[in-house]
């Protein structure tokens, strides 16, 4: 690669190669190729493709036809490779298309996944573990180290290992981030967990309850700390059933707390409200100032 394109990638795709490598007898000429001489990237990092979106992409295209094209490059005589664009070629074949509008370029086998890579990025249609699973095959086939891909890619290597991490996460766990049981963050918080046993139970339990990735991270300080069981750290409170008189302490606690009358009402079901009284302006300033400390705390 010339110092030219060395450190282009992050740039998008026609940085990747010059003007002189496209090979559609010009800068700005597209070709109509048939789509039975296409074939998809067998390393195309998107794996996931919703067919609902795939069938409402299909009608828009047999109504208005292929508004962006394709990227492909040549493998052989009248044979040619997806580059970017997949989706939009799955949807031209449902919607029965016998050719499409594409872009042909020259790419080494170095340079496809790359370049595969970083237009799913930059359109945000890779879910974590299809970017993390990218990230490790272009570092394993190209021998690379983190710092260097993140040169070729343009990305941070903190990025890059951030996701690098979520591999070492149980295979239950990283389904559930593909499928949008839970984020980023939820994940980063499992990963400060060293007892894959112990990531499993806490992911159980964000499915079970709900827990926001805050009330993650918190599960998993106590757990690290040592301060709360297994059990303890994870149970949420509503599912503990509370007698009268917990409630009545419970009250008395705030009420002394905030200085100021508590009411407290619960369901059956543990979902309920607490009110907090103040009779004028001066008392609801004070009673912000201390919502305010325990923010800062």
């Amino acid at each position: 690669m010339s110092k030219q394109t060395k450190f282009a990638l992050g740039r998008g795709l026609d940085a990747l190669i010059t003007m002189d490598d496209l090979n559609t007898g010009g800068s700005s000429s597209i070709n109509e190729v048939e789509l039975s001489k296409i074939e998809a990237n067998p390393d195309q990092p998107r794996s996931v493709f919703d067919q609902d979106a795939l069938e409402e992409l299909a009608t828009s295209i047999k109504a208005l036809g292929l508004v962006q094209p394709i990227t492909l490059r040549e493998i052989g005589p009248d044979r040619y490779q997806i580059i970017s664009g997949e989706r939009r070629y799955r949807a031209s074949l449902l919607a029965g298309l016998a050719s499409l509008p594409a872009y042909v370029k020259k790419a080494s086998d170095e340079n496809v996944m790359e370049m595969a890579l970083i237009e799913n990025i930059q359109r945000e249609d890779l879910n974590a573990i299809e970017i993390a699973l990218a990230f490790q095959t272009l570092i394993d086939t190209h021998k690379l180290t983190q710092e260097r891909l993140s040169e070729r890619i343009g990305k941070k290597r903190a990025t890059i290992a951030n996701f690098l991490r979520l591999l070492k996460l149980p295979a239950e766990i990283q389904i559930g981030l593909k499928d949008k049981k839970i984020d980023m963050g939820h994940a980063k918080s499992l990963l400060s967990l060293d007892d894959p046993s112990m990531q499993l139970m806490v992911y159980e339990q964000i499915l079970e309850y709900g827990f926001s990735v805050r009330r993650t991270e918190e599960i998993v300080k106590e757990l690290n700390e040592g301060s709360a069981t297994e059990t303890s750290a994870v149970v949420p409170a509503k599912s503990k059933k509370k007698t009268p008189e917990e409630f009545d302490l419970l009250k008395k606690h705030l009420s002394s707390f905030f200085g100021t009358k508590i009411s407290l009402s619960c369901n059956e079901k543990g979902a309920g409200k607490i009110n907090i009284s103040f009779t004028n302006e001066k008392e609801l300033e004070r009673i912000i100032q201390v919502f305010d400390s325990l923010k800062n705390n």
